[in-house]
């Protein structure tokens, strides 16, 4: 089952991701909601849409916009609406 696994801690898991890019994208259930908390960062892609970010904190470190999600994605990409997706040291492992 994929995880996500940031500062030795497991921050997501679940059996439901969805691949975009070589990306995978954890349904939003699959989060520890401790672990993550809201960014104002904001992002565009051309073809998925405007991107939303998570900082993650664990054992009190701050990985800065490390999670980012579509809320609205556009049409192509619609199933990972709401989906979270790692980058910035974040390991996903299968």
């Amino acid at each position: 089952m994929p995880r996500a696994v940031w500062n030795g801690t497991v921050i997501a898991e679940s059996d439901q991701c969805e691949v975009v890019e070589g990306n995978q994208y954890f349904p939003p259930d699959a989060l520890k909601s401790d672990f993550f908390t809201d960014s104002p960062t904001h992002t565009t892609c051309s073809w998925k849409g405007v991107a939303s970010y998570y900082n993650i904190v664990v054992n009190g470190q701050v990985n800065k916009d490390a999670a980012w999600y579509y809320p609205d994605p556009k049409s192509a990409v619609a199933n990972i609406k709401g989906y979270v997706a790692f980058w910035r040291g974040v390991k996903v492992e299968a």
